[in-house]
C-alpha cells in the first residue's frame, strides 16, 4: 500500500513534468519521434516506480513500415506498457474527445495520433478513411479492438472497425497480447501491486487480397492468436 500511495503522486509528476517536453516535441517535430521518445521514457519511468518489470518477446516481428499493432485491453497500465516497450513507432487511434484533456489531450494532437469522431457516423467514417490513407503512407498504429478495457482476465469480442481500416489501407495486422497485466493491476490503479508482465508480439497477419466483407473473420483471427498468447506464461 506504501508503495501505491507513493507511486500516485510520483506518477502524475512524471506526466507533469515530461508533458512539456512531449509537448515542445510536438511543436518542434511534426513526425512526432521526438514526442514520441519522451513518451516512451514516460512509460518506462512510470512502470519502475510502480515496481512493474516488463518482458518483451517476439520483438523480430516488429513491422518495419505501415502496420496496425492489435492488442488486448485490460488495465490502465496498458498504455504505459506499450508506448515504454513496443519497439516501434506509433500512432494511436482514440476517441475525439481526448484532445479536450489537458497535456495528454494536447500531446495527441501535436504528436499526430489519430482521432475519430464516434459522435457522428459520417464523421467516423470519414475519420477512418483519413486513418487508412495514413497508414498507406508509412504510419504505424496502435488499436484496441475490444473498444473499451475487459473488466476480467478474458479477452473480449475484437470489433470489426480497425480490421476494416487495416482492410482498407493494405496494412499487415501484427497481434500483440499483454500478459499479466491483470494481476498487477486487479481493480484500479490503487490495487496496483509490484511484478512482472508480459508483452508479446506475433507474427503478421497479412490482409493482402483480402475484401473488405473479411473484416470480421480478421477479427476473429486475430482475438484467436492474441488468446493464445494471453494463456502463456511470461517468459
Amino acid at each position: 500500500m506504501l508503495r501505491v500511495l507513493l507511486c500516485v503522486p510520483v506518477v502524475t509528476l512524471y506526466t507533469l513534468v515530461l508533458g512539456v517536453p512531449a509537448l515542445l516535441g510536438g511543436l518542434l517535430d511534426r513526425s512526432g519521434r521526438v514526442a514520441h521518445a519522451v513518451c516512451r521514457l514516460w512509460g518506462r519511468l512510470l512502470l519502475w516506480t510502480c515496481g512493474v518489470r516488463v518482458v518483451v518477446s517476439g520483438a523480430g516481428h516488429v513491422v518495419q513500415g505501415p502496420a496496425v499493432y492489435a492488442a488486448n485491453h485490460s488495465s490502465a497500465l496498458d498504455i504505459p506498457i506499450l508506448f515504454g516497450y513496443l519497439p516501434v513507432q506509433f500512432r494511436v487511434i482514440h476517441k475525439r474527445s481526448l484532445y479536450l484533456l489537458p497535456i495528454i489531450g494536447w500531446y495527441l494532437w501535436l504528436s499526430g495520433h489519430i482521432s475519430i469522431d464516434r459522435s457522428n457516423p459520417f464523421r467516423a467514417r470519414r475519420g477512418l478513411a483519413a486513418a487508412a490513407e495514413r497508414i498507406r503512407t508509412g504510419t504505424a498504429v496502435m488499436v484496441f479492438p475490444e473498444g473499451t478495457r475487459s473488466p476480467d482476465t478474458s479477452v473480449h469480442v475484437f470489433k470489426r472497425g480497425s480490421f476494416v481500416l487495416a482492410l482498407g489501407a493494405g496494412a499487415p495486422v501484427v497481434p500483440v497480447s499483454l500478459i499479466g497485466v491483470k494481476a498487477v493491476i486487479p481493480r484500479g490503479f490503487l490495487t496496483l501491486r509490484p511484478g512482472t508482465v508480459g508483452l508479446k508480439i506475433h507474427p503478421p497477419v497479412p490482409t493482402g487480397g483480402r475484401a473488405a466483407e473479411e473484416a470480421e473473420r480478421l477479427a476473429e483471427e486475430v482475438r484467436a492468436i492474441v488468446v493464445r498468447g494471453c494463456q502463456g506464461a511470461v517468459a
